[in-house]
């Protein structure tokens, strides 16, 4: 049943608040609790590990960290832009609209952590960090460091030592450590991919 644009605007915003604010609580609890790589065993498959990054999603550092936030700033427009418009295009369906909306969400959740975490939070290394006035912070404003906590390292083995480059080395799948905001963007992403390919080259004209 095809939903009214009101419906479909109200489902995004729900998406978007709920995600955020999940995402949030999610690092501050960790942020608050926890110093810079502690970490709290939940299953041998699933830790809590607190650690934080000046790059992109997953832990990558590629470049530097203000143009990482501009970059973020510029995307979150877009990708805000591009929902307004096809929330009212009845050509795009309900489902599409929920992965861009979780897709969105977890951008800026990620650029929040960017733009102010330096600026209202110690640093938390060797310490539990502390929520300061503002800008008696660990960095600058667009210097923040993203929070990341989760760590699924489901299984592990260790190379042969006759094999080229890794011989030797343990390898862990899945060593990635990621955060709630990672999440909605890759499940986003990859229902797209996967659901509503033909849709990404479609224009905005009913």
């Amino acid at each position: 049943m095809m939903l009214t644009n009101k419906k479909r605007l109200t489902l995004s915003l729900a998406i978007l608040i709920l995600s955020i604010a999940a995402d949030q609580i999610i690092k501050f609890a960790v942020k608050l609790s926890m110093f810079k790589h502690e970490s709290i065993r939940v299953f041998d498959w699933f830790y809590i590990y607190f650690t934080e990054n000046r790059g992109m999603a997953f832990g990558m550092e590629l470049f530097d960290k203000l143009f990482l936030t501009s970059f973020r700033l510029v995307a979150v427009g877009f990708i805000a832009y591009y929902l307004s418009k096809i929330i009212s295009n009845a050509k795009f369906p309900t489902g599409y609209i929920v992965c861009i909306a979780l897709v969105l969400s977890g951008a800026i959740g990620n650029l929040i952590d960017s733009i102010f975490y330096g600026e209202i939070f110690t640093d938390s290394d060797g310490r539990v960090a502390e929520l300061v006035k503002w800008g008696s912070g660990y960095g600058e404003f667009l210097h923040g460091h993203v929070v990341d906590m989760f760590y699924f390292p489901l299984f592990g083995f260790d190379w042969p030592q006759w094999m080229p480059i890794v011989g030797g080395e343990h390898f862990i799948f899945f060593s990635p450590i990621f955060n709630f905001a990672d999440a909605c963007v890759s499940c986003g992403m990859i229902a797209i991919l996967i659901f509503y390919g033909k849709y990404l080259n479609m224009s905005f004209k009913k």
